[in-house]
């Protein structure tokens, strides 16, 4: 017997159908996307269990409340690609503004305001790029089909498109370049002209990217200027790169790049500017070769925490409209709304992102050049955007400055009442879901300040995800900037996210539902205490996924996809979560991601840090470091320069003593003034943490853990084995000093 669903109702369409949506009556299409997307909120705020799909150690299988009776994939039978979706939304909104940025003077260094262009434009844009690409490609001087599978690929394309699958794919055109316009560009036009594109990023490393380049014998790379001596590097010193025989440099080419061009028809390799490909292929007029569902839309490489080459991840355009099915049923965006796209587009958290805003026609502000965490504030104060996805660490900074300009205030009066007025809202907002705790008086007269100090003026509301994030931070910051706070979760094995909170969840802590395109349940983990029946009603083991949304293959490697997808084609996460009596997804753990202590407890790491730093103003980062071995935990932290000089003059300390950066940090990592932080820090997490939890001793920088020193990946999560092996000099001497708080009471 059906459950109940959407189906049939306004323009839903029925459960045997793959899609979401039917137009018998040809409704004009941005018509029926307002009218049907997102999905209603009473109809795909929980998860229900199938009836009959419980195995023995296994739950049942949970869907969407929308469309519990099958899983969708697409949005008609005419938009199963993304290539079909933005042909939509050009046709919809070709005059509307879709991509933003800041101008940029390269003999001045200076960035100016946004200047957006069009629809009509990108896609004009992207169908030159991908003519040009093409045109260079097969007249390429360097090409030897006899020598490279690659390159007779070139020669076919046009021939072979229409049988591409993820067993007979393109060539692999490659992307490396921070966010830009031309990234975005450059994807949408490798779906349009089915070319399967990948990407690399400065956090690889050369063995990595050099590996990327190889395994996926890409011919060509679009890259920023920046990148393209190491480009050339690569391959005079790599003999398996003799695919690579074009690059593109995103900035412009002038007289004084000759020698780099020269240095690049040394190595074999053409190398021209964008907008030359771009003129190029307006004189050649090349069309679009069109994907299907089953094309290979892009490879995904895995950021790799372990330090393992990372596992490139197969996404067909049958995932990427999946993900953004997910987008339009699920995220509570609305026609011609403006985005910003902060997090990296090598990965593809931002590219899901990205993705959705373009397929409802709304515009996307990108990072002024050069831009990095330390110029976010200052471009979203330009830009104004409506929403943006972003990670923990950022959100848990916004949640440390607002919290040192209110409830942590010098001044007694702010303290207090910035205090009440954001309890007040916290209190609003927890009264059921959907709650904003609205006050037009506390709104307007301080609330206001504190969006706009963050310019989040016009921000309706974020979405966290990549990392665990501590309610407390959603809830704090729910209501100090009145925004909605939407906690997703995904992984690139899923096109990213398929599941997500409500915005104004009343209980923050949750992922929310799983998505229309995605089933979900769980293996009972009994060795770590992780089992099908608990007294709140809910279910806990290893999440399990299957569905249109979900990947089935890694790249060249059939033993790690034979370990992650078994035989009926449930993918194996390696997270434990917990679906509760709502069907809502919580994450409470790696599988692997837990260290014990030589005492025999178990410390959740992410948890530790992220509880640390969002209860200390004066903590930017962390790292808690444990040992089987040892008894206590040790942090690595991250402090703001201003809040360690305060601290420390409060002290006593002769501002002499503190004139260089240098001067500051060895006077704070002196062993009575590690322990007066040390027992600050732990006072303001009590009650959150247990007494083995709580760091016993410290090393403290200005910011330990950086993208140069790869300890994290480009979307800002830890890569644990790199910071153990990093910092193991300075932990081995913190250890052989002892605890800084032993005797004292945790």
């Amino acid at each position: 017997m059906a459950l109940p669903s959407l189906a049939g109702k306004q323009n839903y369409a029925a459960d045997d159908s793959p899609y979401v949506l039917t137009n018998p009556n040809n409704v004009p299409l941005e018509k029926l996307f307002a009218d049907n997307f997102p999905l209603p909120e009473k109809w795909q705020d929980v998860s229900i269990p199938v009836p009959g799909t419980a195995k023995p150690g296994y739950s049942p299988v949970f869907r969407n409340k929308a469309f519990p009776n099958g899983l969708k994939e697409g949005v008609l039978p005419e938009i199963a690609t993304y290539h079909d979706i933005f042909e939509v939304a050009v046709k919809s909104y070709q005059n509307e503004p879709a991509i933003a940025k800041r101008a940029y003077d390269p003999v001045t260094k200076v960035n100016g305001d946004y200047h957006a262009k069009t629809y009509a434009e990108i896609n004009k844009e992207k169908n030159d790029l991908g003519s040009g690409v093409l045109f260079l490609l097969k007249n390429n001087p360097y090409l030897d089909a006899s020598r490279f599978a690659s390159h007779q690929k070139i020669l076919d394309h046009e021939k072979i498109y229409r049988s591409f699958n993820q067993d007979n794919i393109s060539f692999v055109l490659t992307l490396y370049a921070p966010n830009c316009e031309e990234w975005v560009v450059t994807d949408l036009m490798c779906s349009s002209f089915s070319i399967t594109n990948t990407a690399l990023y400065d956090t690889l490393g050369p063995e990595t990217s050099e590996y990327i380049l190889s395994t996926t014998e890409s011919p060509v790379v679009i890259a920023s200027k920046q990148h393209i001596p190491h480009l050339i590097k690569f391959k005079q010193t790599n003999p398996e790169l003799g695919n690579l025989i074009s690059i593109i440099s995103i900035e412009p080419l002038g007289e004084y790049d000759q020698p780099l061009v020269q240095s690049a028809h040394a190595q074999n390799i053409t190398l021209f500017d964008y907008q030359q490909v771009q003129k190029f292929g307006e004189i050649a007029g090349n069309q679009p070769c069109p994907p299907s569902p089953d094309t290979l839309y892009t490879i995904s490489f895995t950021s790799g925490t372990t330090g393992a080459n990372p596992k490139g991840v197969l996404l067909t355009q049958r995932i990427a409209m999946s993900g953004i099915v997910f987008g339009l049923c699920h995220l509570p965006v609305q026609t011609r709304m403006k985005s910003f796209c902060f997090l990296p587009l090598a990965h593809i958290f931002e590219r899901q992102t990205t993705a959705c805003s373009l397929s409802r026609g709304c515009c996307i502000g990108m990072p002024q050049y050069g831009g990095s965490p330390l110029t976010l504030v200052e471009d979203l104060k330009l830009w104004k955007p409506n929403y943006m996805s972003n990670v923990p660490r950022v959100y848990t900074k916004f949640e440390a400055a607002l919290k040192s300009a209110t409830i942590d205030n010098p001044s007694a009066f702010k303290q207090k009442v910035f205090g009440h007025v954001i309890e007040s809202k916290e209190n609003a907002q927890a009264q059921h879901d959907g709650a904003t705790g609205a006050n037009f008086l506390y709104d307007h007269l301080f609330i206001s300040k504190l969006r706009a100090a963050l310019g989040f003026d016009n921000m309706n509301f974020v979405i966290t995800g990549s990392a665990p994030i501590s309610p407390s931070t959603m809830k704090f910051l729910k209501a100090a900037l009145a925004c909605g706070f939407a906690q997703g979760y995904g992984l690139t094995e899923s096109f990213a996210g398929f599941a997500l909170s409500p915005q104004w969840q009343a209980v923050p802590g949750s992922s929310g539902p799983t998505a229309v395109t995605v089933e979900m349940r769980v293996r009972e983990l009994p060795e770590m205490g992780h089992f099908l029946q608990n007294d709140d009603g809910s279910l806990r083991g290893e999440l399990q996924l299957r569905g249109p949304q979900i990947f089935n293959t890694y790249y060249k490697n059939p033993e790690e996809t034979a370990k992650a997808v078994d035989e009926e084609g449930w993918f194996s996460t390696g997270d434990v979560a917990k679906i509760d009596k709502d069907g809502r997804l919580h994450i409470i753990d790696r599988v692997k991601n837990f260290f014990k202590l030589a005492q025999g407890e178990y410390v959740t790491p992410e948890k530790v840090e992220n509880i640390y730093l969002s209860n200390n103003s004066i903590l930017t980062q962390a790292y808690a470091h444990g040992d089987s071995l040892r008894n206590f935990l040790i942090g690595v932290i991250g402090v703001t320069k201003e809040g360690i000089t305060d601290f420390l003059l409060a002290q006593g300390v002769n501002p002499g003593d503190l004139k260089s950066d240098a001067d500051i940090l060895l006077v704070a990592n002196k062993p009575e003034h590690r322990k007066t932080l040390l027992a600050h820090l732990n006072k303001n997490v009590d009650g959150k943490l247990q007494g083995f939890e709580k760091f016993h001793n410290l090393e403290i920088q200005f910011e330990p853990l950086t993208l140069e020193r790869g300890l994290i990946t480009p979307t800002v999560k830890l890569k644990r084995p790199a910071c153990k092996a990093f910092f193991k000099e300075v932990l081995d001497q913190r250890y052989d000093e002892g605890s800084l708080i032993r005797g004292n009471k945790l």
